[in-house]
């Protein structure tokens, strides 16, 4: 069976958290982690769970948790699809801070049309990731996840490239552009603070101290 089209705004909010969830986990999600990941109560992320499986988008599985169906994962990845794009046109077409975009995207995400958001992506150039570095979606909906790892795993005296970052909490975003540190720039750890300490990075203009909450969330290659 295949979903509506369009999707309820509800249904793609939960078939995207699955979807990520999913990546993290590398298998099922549980009911927790997708109830956490929303801010919802378990009982009403239950509900949802038995609906979108009556409509063929996920499987759940007793006592492990949930996957995309092919059709959940295709709706999941056109609203990702529709998320960047968005992301990426408020940024460089209409110079909205990187930090407020996601929030803009999330509303906009739902009532995009496929012509509209092809559109938009002809004219960014077809571009492969959003202001965060996150990858896009092709027009196919193929979506290849690059290997990164954690900035707070890198080694003292390691230069590596910044490439990703959660746009979860915009005030990282704010703090990391006021210092000039965007996914594209090479960072060397010249320092980190024992137990859990803030790490310091050297970039062009100086070094920065980045606390452990920060550099978990940024990525690098």
């Amino acid at each position: 069976m295949h979903a509506p089209h369009p999707a309820s705004s509800s249904v793609e909010d939960y078939l995207k958290a699955v979807y990520a969830l999913e990546t993290r986990l590398h298998g099922p999600v549980p009911t927790n982690a997708l109830a956490d990941r929303l801010g919802v109560t378990p009982g009403s992320v239950s509900g949802m769970l038995r609906r979108l499986d009556e409509l063929g988008l996920l499987e759940h599985q007793r006592y492990r948790g949930v996957t995309l169906t092919a059709e959940g994962r295709r709706v999941a990845m056109r609203t990702l699809r529709n998320h960047r794009l968005l992301e990426l046109l408020l940024v460089e077409l209409l110079e909205v801070p990187w930090d407020r975009v996601h929030r803009e995207a999330e509303l906009l995400e739902h009532v995009l049309s496929d012509e509209l958001a092809e559109r938009i992506a002809a004219k960014l150039g077809d571009p492969e990731f959003d202001p965060h570095g996150d990858p896009i979606p092709s027009r196919d909906l193929d979506l290849t996840e690059r290997e990164t790892r954690s900035l707070e795993e890198i080694e003292v005296g390691e230069t590596v490239a910044f490439v990703r970052v959660s746009d979860a909490d915009p005030a990282m975003l704010r703090y990391l552009s006021e210092r000039g540190i965007v996914p594209g720039v090479t960072l060397t750890v010249a320092d980190r603070q024992p137990f859990g300490g803030p790490l310091t990075v050297r970039h062009a203009d100086g070094d920065h101290p980045l606390g452990g909450q920060l550099a978990a969330a940024m990525r690098v290659a």
